[in-house]
């Protein structure tokens, strides 16, 4: 697994940043994604994908333990569509 401070450590190294400054700049991408969807909005980011917002309506589910139907509270979600450039170094 990879963290935000793995990512901000590889930043660092290949861009000649401080560690802390790396971290503040992969927190500000993180920040700006999450402002963007809770505004509604789609995040873009040319040849890695997409981030956007789906609305999950109300549903009804059963309790594993017991059996029973529940309510399952509409909510939001975010999604991620990668680009096809991000596919295709996935499948080869």
């Amino acid at each position: 697994m990879t963290t935000a401070a793995d990512i901000a450590d590889k930043i660092a190294s290949e861009q000649n940043l401080t560690k802390a400054q790396a971290k503040a700049i992969v927190d500000s991408v993180f920040k700006q994604i999450t402002e963007a969807a809770k505004t509604g909005g789609e995040t873009n980011v040319a040849g890695f994908g997409k981030f956007k917002i789906k609305d999950m309506p109300e549903r009804e589910a059963r309790n594993p333990s017991t059996g029973a139907t529940i309510k399952v509270a509409a909510s939001k979600k975010l999604t991620f569509t990668p680009a096809k450039a991000v596919k295709d170094a996935l499948n080869g």
